[in-house]
């Protein structure tokens, strides 16, 4: 029985990020999410930054706007997880494409047997680098990759998320590894986003910008990378290199292994398209939970 309504509340997600995305290709101010069922997916830290587990049902709360919600699944065992990892080979990014490569290699070192992970790079185009799989190793061709054209990140969010509402994992992330720069997408950071969460993924964006680039845009850049990941559940990494890195995405293949599982159906049932809160409360102190902010609800 518990099987059989896991099963049906995962088709049901994966048909509403399907048909939200589906629907913002027509047109780029819409992306709803299918709020009869929400699924959330949550990371609980301690004090040091370490995944906590163990917890049970009883310790969650979920609001939504502020009014407590009944959680009708939950699931707090490790479990396979499915990555789109984004490679920026722009022109912006110069010598630091290299860098990015072996990025991307050690998250793929990190993969469990059953984790899938697929590979894309972007530039003024989103091009496939390595289909889905949960191999450790990589085409050959990753290593041709030259930094060239102009940049579109917003794009590429979007490709990856449009994948990853077709995947029978629960647990979706998108790992972004670029300089913030966007000058070509022809969507918004905002659609991109959207859809992200429509498909429920998690974002992570590593800062690939040189140490060296001072003043405002860079900054902006970095808004840009970090907005993605807060609002998504995600984190942002500063520029790595070396242990720092290999640290990194120790730490994000683990978190994606060990999340929480939740899902709600909404007890405000308005088809409005209004932007509603979420918030996960915890009865235990000294704990952070990170999980997507909200999503936009349906319109009539």
């Amino acid at each position: 029985m518990h099987r059989r309504l896991a099963l049906t509340l995962t088709i049901l997600i994966a048909l509403g990020a399907v048909s939200a995305i589906k629907a913002q290709d027509k047109d780029d101010d819409v992306i709803t999410v299918d709020s009869s069922i929400v699924l959330l997916n949550a990371a609980v830290l301690d004090a040091s930054g370490k995944t906590v587990g163990g917890l049970t049902k009883t310790q969650f709360t979920v609001l939504e706007d502020g009014a407590e919600q009944t959680i009708l699944s939950f699931e707090n065992e490790s479990t396979p997880f499915a990555a789109v990892i984004l490679l920026d080979t722009s022109g912006s990014m110069e010598q630091r494409v290299s860098i990015a490569r072996s990025a991307a290699i050690e998250f793929l070192y990190g993969l469990r047997r059953d984790d899938n992970a697929a590979i894309y790079r972007f530039d003024s185009q989103v091009k496939l680098v390595q289909d889905f799989s949960n191999s450790r190793d990589i085409v050959e061709s990753i290593f041709d990759l030259k930094a060239d054209g102009m940049t579109s990140l917003n794009d590429a969010i979007y490709r990856a998320a449009a994948l990853l509402s077709g995947r029978p994992e629960k647990r979706r992330a998108i790992i972004v590894l670029s300089d913030g720069a966007d000058t070509k997408s022809g969507r918004s950071a905002d659609t991109a986003l959207k859809a992200a969460i429509a498909a429920n993924a998690t974002i992570y964006t590593i800062d690939m910008s040189s140490p060296d680039e001072r003043g405002s845009e860079r900054i902006q850049n970095q808004g840009v990378l970090k907005n993605f990941a807060a609002k998504s559940g995600g984190t942002f990494v500063a520029t790595p290199g070396g242990p720092a890195m290999r640290s990194a995405f120790k730490s994000i293949v683990e978190e994606l292994g060990s999340q929480y599982t939740l899902t709600y159906s909404p007890s405000n049932t308005k088809k409005d398209g209004k932007f509603r809160a979420i918030e996960i409360r915890i009865k235990r102190p000294g704990l952070t939970i990170r999980t997507r902010k909200g999503y936009n609800a349906p319109k009539k």
